[in-house]
């Protein structure tokens, strides 16, 4: 089966914990996890000037943003489609986008939420809604990742446990505020046939600079969802009813 490394990394604009906006340190610390696709979240202008650009061919990868804009993207080195943005109000969002591994298709969903209880309860609703992970549509499976703004045990928490796994992570697996990291606000949940092989933190000395967040990279790997032959496939183009 195919495996790919999905890194999961609010850059906070760019800007280190020094106060200073340095897009060359987000540049190195994606670079040193080699992933396959990078989730982005609050990704925006550097002194007036869009950075994007600058991070795709640096690091030959493809950018993907929603028609809208917005500061979640996804840098990849595979192809995705259905690039979709969703609202979640009070400033939380949602970046849709899906990718085939090996024939198999991922739904990836790239989430940035609000720190305050009442809104993120709101905005993890919408998110289970029938918009996002309560559409039909979404019929294979699902990895939402991202900044999910949390302190402890936050507000929505255990409904979205309820419909997703959580990814097991290291025993110490805080990634905010990278200088002391004391909460696990970066993450993953799945949905379907799909599992983490392994998911590391980058805890190197760039890292902790770069961003007030530690960047997290997921091993994915997704099962065969096929059950059945397509019709193409079939002996006959005609049904028959089956004695008795």
């Amino acid at each position: 089966m195919i495996t790919t490394r999905i890194m999961t990394y609010n850059v906070q604009r760019c800007r280190g914990t020094d106060g200073q906006p340095n897009l060359d340190r987000i540049l190195h610390t994606i670079a040193d996890a080699a992933p396959d696709i990078v989730a982005i979240q609050d990704l925006g202008p550097v002194n007036h000037a869009d950075v994007l650009p600058y991070l795709e061919e640096r690091l030959g990868s493809k950018a993907y943003r929603a028609v809208t804009g917005g500061d979640l993207v996804y840098l990849s080195h595979l192809p995705m489609r259905g690039v979709q943005r969703f609202d979640l109000d009070y400033g939380g969002s949602v970046l849709r986008a899906d990718v085939d591994l090996g024939g198999r298709r991922l739904h990836l969903l790239n989430v940035c939420l609000d720190t305050f209880p009442r809104f993120r309860r709101h905005q993890i609703d919408l998110l289970l809604g029938p918009d996002l992970l309560g559409n039909p549509s979404l019929a294979c499976p699902v990895l939402l990742l991202g900044d999910f703004a949390d302190f402890l045990w936050g507000a929505g928490n255990l409904e979205l446990g309820s419909a997703m796994r959580r990814v097991h992570r290291p025993f110490w697996r805080a990634t905010y505020p990278s200088l002391y990291p004391l909460f696990d606000r970066d993450r993953a949940y799945l949905r379907g046939g799909v599992r983490v092989l392994e998911a590391s933190i980058n805890r190197s000395i760039m890292a902790r600079q770069a961003s007030k967040h530690l960047p997290v990279t997921f091993t994915v790997q997704v099962s065969d969802t096929q059950r059945s032959l397509p019709l193409a496939y079939l002996p006959g183009r005609h049904m028959e009813a089956a004695p008795g």
